[in-house]
């Protein structure tokens, strides 16, 4: 993935932000640089973590963020099957888990049948549908948070925090990817 330009029509703020996100996604996907779909699928630490998962992770949370922010809190949706509640899902002594939980394990693997070039193809157009989101949002809008364990009560996000989330989220992963990539055959990104 390359890093785009934002459009000189936004204003610097928000030229600043997709910027600095447009960088850190740059960051992430050069690890993968060079690599198989074999060996982005391996998982060359102690962690669960394999770089082709890594960029799936962070493709679905990205996606998420800016349905939030497009869509608002409906978009992030943590329904819990009937009987089980956040205690129980946390502990993992749930009968069933939500189809929610299951898919966000999934985005930290390569499954049957994906590609590492099926993945990278999917982050760009995530990334440009940020970009599109983010070009026509007011930064200051903002939503509720749904209601789930790891979100404050009666918290909000506005376009802007959620922006800013999302490029610490990715160079976070960044880091850990880097990590993957020197254990998998001592390269890195840099």
């Amino acid at each position: 993935m390359t890093a785009t330009t934002p459009s000189p029509a936004l204003d610097a703020e928000r030229s600043d932000l997709l910027a600095a996100l447009a960088t850190a996604r740059s960051a992430l996907t050069a690890t993968v640089r060079g690599l198989g779909d074999e060996q982005a699928g391996q998982r060359p630490t102690a962690s669960a973590l394999c770089l082709g998962g890594l960029i799936k992770h962070v493709a679905s949370t990205e996606e998420e963020w800016m349905r939030f922010v497009a869509e608002g809190p409906s978009a992030m949706r943590y329904d819990l099957p009937d009987g089980v509640t956040w205690a129980d899902f946390a502990a993992g002594t749930a009968r069933e888990f939500p189809q929610w939980a299951i898919d966000h394990q999934n985005d930290f693997l390569m499954l049957p049948g994906e590609t590492l070039a099926g993945i990278l193809a999917r982050y760009e157009q995530v990334a440009a549908r940020t970009e599109e989101i983010a070009a026509a949002a007011d930064l200051s809008a903002a939503h509720p948070l749904p209601e789930a364990p790891w979100h404050e009560p009666g918290a909000v996000r506005s376009v802007r925090r959620v922006l800013m989330h999302l490029i610490a989220e990715t160079a976070q992963h960044a880091g850990h990817a880097d990590i993957l990539r020197e254990s998998l055959d001592g390269q890195t990104s840099t």
